[in-house]
């Protein structure tokens, strides 16, 4: 709804609502009535009450003998003016036709209020219940559970509330972007001679060309590297920080890695299909948890181990607070060699969303000038941003360091 008038309000509730006193003051405002108001609403929100007016009347009065009654009803809906009185139907002549209510033939000789049924009814449930107030009711707007837990603490959070922002966090990250590769596949679609399939087709029509076949650049998942801090500095956002590396590692395929003192592979663990269990065989498989940090050492593994080649063109993400035991310069030096082998490099500290935040500590001063963007994530809604913010590092165009940006607000 416009701003100034209705803004907030549910349209198909208030439309029910205010159809439901017309229908108490004798107006046939049925189903298809409310429908059409619904429509109206949406189609041209009104800004002021000659609009809103115009709209209810046009969409919910069908008949010129209910205008007295609408106009009634929407004074004292909107103007506090006292409502006409329902109307008497017992008291309609027996020869009058009522193009509202219809006979309905009943086995007993009772012509009471019973003896006609009205072609827009309410719900027993609702046109039994006692009148007692005829205030406009309309329902109270409530959060959603995802959006009343969003913004809490990860130490407040029970194991359930931590698996359903889970699953939150794994439908930010469906659509990763793709990177184009250097291989060609045959396409109808492609801007590109693929010479090796026209040649081939042109052999059954006398070495002629007739057919040109086309092709265009395969495009894979843009490759993501996780590594999360499970050390004791960062106990609370340690099984957080676990679903946000499942999401990534069952929906774009990435590597996954632990650390605190020592570097533990989690990709195959945190692809099962129940996000409990994976966190809970995680957590077992990291046998150093909460224990102490040495950030420098287990890049330096990373970058020197079997598995050295997943970095390379990656976007590696790195979930830390910044506390370190190595050496400022070995983590600068890591970092700097780091930086040259990855395509991105993104920083997630879960205090850099406190107010006057400052990378204070020596590993996070020095690891800084090699990312591209340090992004807060301490609580829920910062990480359902970061996934946002990490799909859009693959971009070609520059970045400039640093970049904070403010996480976007959860709407119920």
């Amino acid at each position: 709804m416009s701003p100034g008038l209705l803004r907030g309000v549910d349209r198909a509730s208030f439309a029910v609502s205010f159809a439901g006193r017309l229908r108490h003051a004798g107006v046939a405002a049925g189903l298809t009535e409310i429908d059409d108001f619904v429509r109206a609403l949406d189609a041209s929100p009104p800004g002021d009450m000659s609009t809103l007016y115009w709209a209810a009347r046009v969409s919910l009065v069908r008949r010129h003998a209910d205008l007295a009654a609408f106009d009634s009803v929407f004074a004292a809906v909107f103007e506090d003016a006292p409502p006409l009185p329902p109307p008497d139907r017992s008291a309609s002549p027996a020869g009058d036709r009522d193009d509202v209510h219809v006979p309905v033939p009943t086995a007993t000789a009772d012509d009471g209020p019973g003896g006609g049924l009205p072609w827009a009814t309410l719900p027993p449930a609702v046109a039994h219940a006692p009148e007692s107030d005829t205030a406009l009711r309309l329902p109270e707007r409530r959060p959603s559970a995802l959006a009343g837990l969003a913004e809490r603490p990860f130490d407040e959070l029970d194991a359930t509330q931590v698996t359903m922002l889970g699953e939150a966090l794994r439908d930010a990250v469906v659509g990763w972007p793709t990177r184009r590769t250097r291989r060609h596949a045959v396409s109808a679609a492609g801007g590109r001679i693929a010479l090796r399939a026209t040649i081939t087709r042109a052999r059954r029509t006398g070495w002629e060309p007739v057919e040109v076949v086309r092709e265009r650049a395969v495009r894979r998942p843009r490759r993501v590297v996780l590594l999360c801090d499970v050390s004791e500095s960062m106990r609370a956002q340690a099984t957080a920080y676990l679903h946000l590396m499942r999401a990534f590692a069952v929906v774009a395929e990435a590597e996954v890695f632990a650390f605190a003192t020592t570097l533990t592979r989690l990709t195959v663990v945190l692809r099962h299909s129940s996000a409990a269990e994976a966190v809970a065989q995680a957590s077992a498989a990291v046998t150093d948890r909460y224990g102490g940090t040495r950030i420098a050492t287990n890049l330096r593994a990373l970058l020197t181990g079997q598995r050295a080649d997943v970095v390379r063109g990656a976007v590696v993400v790195i979930g830390s607070d910044g506390w370190d035991s190595d050496p400022p310069d070995e983590l600068a030096a890591v970092m700097a060699r780091l930086r040259r082998r990855a395509y991105r490099i993104v920083w997630l500290n879960p205090r850099a969303g406190a107010p006057g935040f400052a990378p204070r500590t020596a590993g996070m001063a020095a690891a800084l000038p090699y990312c591209d963007r340090m992004l807060p994530a301490g609580t829920f809604q910062d990480l359902l941003a970061a996934a946002g913010q990490l799909q859009s590092v693959t971009c070609t165009d520059g970045l400039k360091w640093p970049t904070l940006t403010p996480a976007p607000r959860i709407i119920a």
